[in-house]
């Protein structure tokens, strides 16, 4: 019978981390993908570049995109509907999130008058154009 143990990689030694908890409840609340951040990407198309902001079951109402100065700021914001949920509501577990989503973004080097939104099935889509360097004109000097 003592022959049939499982494996266990660590010979049966846990060792008590006794700060662990804290320390996944620090991580679960300030980590840049907790609650208040939403995944985007940024990709470069020409002279433009894209930015997807994953933003599933958000109202275009909701999302508000705000440029001040050389930054430029996404945010969204989602209401919980507001109802008794007691023992007869069938709730096992509720896990959607509500509340305020933000993300702020460097636009230097951006043409922020030229900037467009969409946005369809759950991505906001920007398109930024890039400012364009002004080549100096050629001209010829006369020696006196």
């Amino acid at each position: 019978m003592f022959e049939m143990m499982p494996f266990v990689r660590n010979r049966g030694v846990d060792l008590y981390h006794p700060f662990r908890d804290l320390e996944e409840l620090e991580r679960s609340l300030f980590a840049s993908n907790g609650v208040n951040a939403f995944r985007t990407d940024i990709r470069e198309i020409g002279d433009a570049y894209l930015l997807e902001a994953d933003l599933p079951g958000m109202k275009k109402e909701d999302i508000h995109i705000d440029i001040d100065g050389e930054r430029l700021t996404i945010s969204a914001e989602r209401s919980a509907n507001k109802e008794e949920r007691d023992e007869n509501s069938g709730y096992i577990r509720c896990e959607r999130s509500y509340g305020s989503f933000s993300r702020s973004f460097d636009i230097s080097g951006i043409q922020a008058e030229k900037i467009s939104a969409a946005y369809e099935d759950g991505v906001l889509k920007l398109t930024l154009p890039k400012q364009t360097k002004e080549v100096p004109a050629s001209r010829r000097l006369e020696i006196q």
